[in-house]
């Protein structure tokens, strides 16, 4: 368990699983995944017994408020490369249909992501991908020290219109001076 002042990451359980499920259906958080199909009972619980239980190459963890223990959502570490040490860093908010809250929630829970990666598994690298129009996400990652890598043209069909996505990271010594680690 990861703890913070406002959130704690935990296990996903299998009780999560419909909750969480529910948060991917919804319309406007599906926009923002590179998952594009519905997501049925079946393909959760596939994901959760192959990746979550079964691979070595996913970390993810249930956020939990730290004083009522409700399930506010999900985040992890995803397609770990352990030779290259990096991994996709995995993030959305679930409560109150939040997506990335303004409550602080999703800013403790990267950073507490951010110090499990560098300084317990010792990666080098934490990365991810996001559309230009995921103008929240944007703003928290810039925030946390993210930099703008690049930009994937064209990498996302939403809406009728092509979305360009930035491929932004974060290396252990940037985050380490950034939080005098």
């Amino acid at each position: 368990m990861l703890k913070g002042k406002k959130v704690y990451l935990d296990t996903i359980e299998e009780n999560d699983l419909e909750q969480l499920r529910y948060w991917r259906n919804l319309p406007y958080y599906k926009k923002h995944f590179r998952e594009y199909r519905e997501i049925n009972q079946s393909m959760q619980k596939r994901w959760f017994e192959n990746q979550v239980c079964n691979d070595n190459r996913t970390i993810m963890f249930a956020i939990r408020d730290i004083k009522t223990q409700e399930l506010l959502g999900c985040c992890g570490l995803c397609y770990i490369n352990w030779v290259q040490r990096n991994a996709d860093l995995s993030l959305y908010i679930g409560r109150r249909e939040a997506y990335i809250d303004d409550d602080g929630f999703a800013e403790e829970s990267c950073r507490l992501l951010f110090d499990y990666g560098f300084n317990e598994l010792n990666l080098h690298k934490i990365w991810t991908e996001i559309y230009v129009f995921d103008e929240k996400k944007k703003k928290l990652y810039d925030k946390l020290g993210m930099k703008t890598d690049g930009l994937f043209r064209d990498n996302c069909y939403y809406n009728g219109k092509w979305w360009d996505a930035y491929l932004m990271s974060i290396l252990q010594e940037e985050y380490q001076s950034k939080e005098g680690n």
